[in-house]
């Protein structure tokens, strides 16, 4: 299972799954980031928190605990 965390910067991805409960996994779903869509790595913060991506044509600040629970392919 590959996570949206250890995606290098200026790769391309699709989410497969999300995984989490409840609150948490609808905020990530309100922020775009939903099964088959696909994610762009744009950069990553200099201590490796927080991610940021390109997704449905706008820019995403995400944080690595928040992406370790995307999988994606």
């Amino acid at each position: 299972m590959k996570t949206l965390k250890a995606v290098k910067v200026g790769d391309t991805v699709n989410v497969v799954k999300l995984h989490g409960e409840g609150a948490v996994k609808r905020r990530i779903m309100d922020m775009g980031l939903t099964k088959g869509v696909q994610v762009y790595v744009r950069k990553v913060a200099p201590l490796g928190d927080p991610i940021e991506v390109t997704v449905r044509g706008y820019e995403l600040s995400i944080r690595k605990a928040d992406a370790e629970m995307i999988e994606v392919e």
